[in-house]
């Protein structure tokens, strides 16, 4: 067989070769994709165990196409998670539709750099519609421009960059030495996210104020206007409020009409990560989760969380973009270009290479159709809905948070077992650890005020009642089963 040449004349793989391989690999998706459930959901491998089993050195010479894709299935698969699974349940579920990941393929056939317009002008004016599309679906406003950056953790950073920037304090130029501390607000259920992005962007861990929440989980807009006016009593520059529309541990949405009020009298950006919940504003009933956020400066959805679009895809909105903008744009003379009226994405974030991200989102949204996901996602609520009604039913288990959308925070209480706290928080990891191991789905957990909450999270496209009824039923056999080991204590 004909192989890559070396030497004088690299070549790549043969067009032949690269058909056949081609061919074989996508059937093995389509194979993957239709027998998905005879894998364990969670892999079932030791730490460190993948990495034995590969060569600890590079290979000398090119191997066979065929040796590799055997090792990919003999040694990888074994340590795969499989988030496609229909019974992935754990954090918030990503589904690689199959519109979005052909949509892949195409994108890394093409192998475009998205920087400038000029690079590949298809590429970005296809961001600005399909950014656009969202947006229209999502019920915002025009004057949202969009752009796509890979996650909501860089989503989030990049709008408090731009909430710095809107400060005018000079920060891009001078840096923050010397000027007044700033301060942001997020609730005390907000994203890791936004704690991280006030470190890289030097505010420090003491420049976010966390704000307590109510009974639903939702920010205390009371408690923020108060500690607005106390930071600024005590020297602080408040320039900065994240409120979040589904929140990571308990999808719960602070109250943002109210926060638009605090921040527009206060003259603070308001920045909305609504990475997962957003999405349910396709659906016409659940419109509601974005009511306020018309008046947000900027705001994240992640397609790849709730619109079955691979990983990763984050979706980025102002109506302060040439704000963005100003906080990033950098342009060396190798980077000018003579277009007048272009949109370069590298102005607006911190990276300069961009991956054609735009392509998979449009072909997931054109195959599936508006309507056509609305579906699917009133589907997950409604099968989340039906799995809390169990738990609000059965004596020995209890919801520890509303459940507005498609995730479920529970624990099981078991009647007959007079447990601690404490107690209670170890049943609960060993039922979970005994669910997850049966290898037929896979739920992850949270702390809700402070005690042990395992979370049931619906969103991958393939989930159906079936999956949701048989983890329900193997929660309830392992509680069951470990109740009645842990009474002979």
């Amino acid at each position: 067989m004909e192989r890559a040449q070396v030497g004088t004349s690299p070549a790549d793989m043969p067009l032949e070769e690269f058909r056949r391989f081609g061919h074989q690999v996508v059937d093995w998706i389509a194979d993957y994709l239709a027998g998905i459930e005879r894998y364990p959901v969670l892999a079932r491998v030791r730490p460190g165990e993948i990495r034995e089993r590969l060569p600890a050195h590079p290979p000398r010479e090119g191997e066979r196409f065929e040796a590799i894709l055997r090792d990919f299935e003999q040694i990888l698969m074994p340590g795969i998670t499989h988030w496609n699974h229909p019974g992935f349940m754990a954090y918030f579920a990503i589904t690689g539709s199959g519109p979005g990941i052909l949509g892949e393929l195409l994108a890394a056939a093409l192998n475009v750099n998205a920087m400038l317009w000029r690079t590949s002008p298809a590429a970005t004016e296809l961001e600005q519609v399909v950014l656009d599309w969202l947006r229209q679906m999502l019920g915002l406003p025009p004057e949202f421009e969009g752009v796509i950056y890979d996650t909501a953790s860089i989503s989030s950073l990049c709008a408090l960059a731009a909430a710095r920037e809107a400060v005018g304090m000079g920060v891009r130029e001078e840096g923050l030495a010397g000027r007044p501390r700033l301060r942001l607000y997020a609730s005390e259920e907000a994203h890791s996210s936004i704690e991280k992005a006030a470190i890289v962007l030097g505010l420090g861990q003491v420049g976010v104020r966390k704000i307590p929440t109510d009974d639903a989980f939702r920010m205390d807009v009371g408690a923020l206007e108060r500690a607005i006016e106390e930071d600024r009593a005590a020297g602080w520059h408040p320039f900065c409020v994240v409120a979040t529309v589904g929140t990571t541990s308990t999808t719960s949405s602070d109250p943002v009409p109210e926060i638009a009020r605090v921040c527009e009298r206060s003259g603070l950006w308001l920045h909305v990560d609504a990475a997962y919940a957003g999405a349910a504003a396709i659906v016409p009933e659940f419109r509601h989760v974005l009511e306020g956020c018309e008046r947000a400066d900027s705001l994240v959805v992640n397609p790849h969380k709730w619109l079955f679009t691979p990983i990763d895809l984050s979706a980025f909105y102002s109506r302060r973009m040439d704000v963005v903008r100003r906080a990033f744009s950098l342009v060396p003379e190798y980077l000018r270009t003579g277009e007048e009226e272009v949109r370069n994405f590298m102005d607006y974030g911190p990276q300069l290479g961009r991956r054609f991200r735009a392509l998979k989102l449009w072909m997931v949204i054109r195959y599936f159709g508006q309507e056509g996901l609305a579906a699917r996602l009133r589907e997950h609520i409604r099968l989340a809905h039906q799995f809390a009604a169990w738990v609000d039913a059965d004596p020995d288990f209890e919801r520890l948070a509303p459940t507005p959308l498609s995730t479920v925070c529970f624990r099981a209480r078991p009647r007959a077992l007079a447990l601690s706290e404490a107690d209670l928080d170890r049943f609960n990891e060993a039922v979970l650890d005994a669910v997850n191991a049966t290898g037929e789905c896979f739920l992850s957990h949270t702390r809700v005020r402070g005690r042990l909450a395992l979370r049931l999270a619906i969103g991958n496209v393939r989930t159906t009642e079936r999956h949701v009824r048989r983890a329900w039923e193997l929660l309830r056999a392992h509680a069951r089963r470990l109740q009645s080991e842990w009474s002979k204590r």
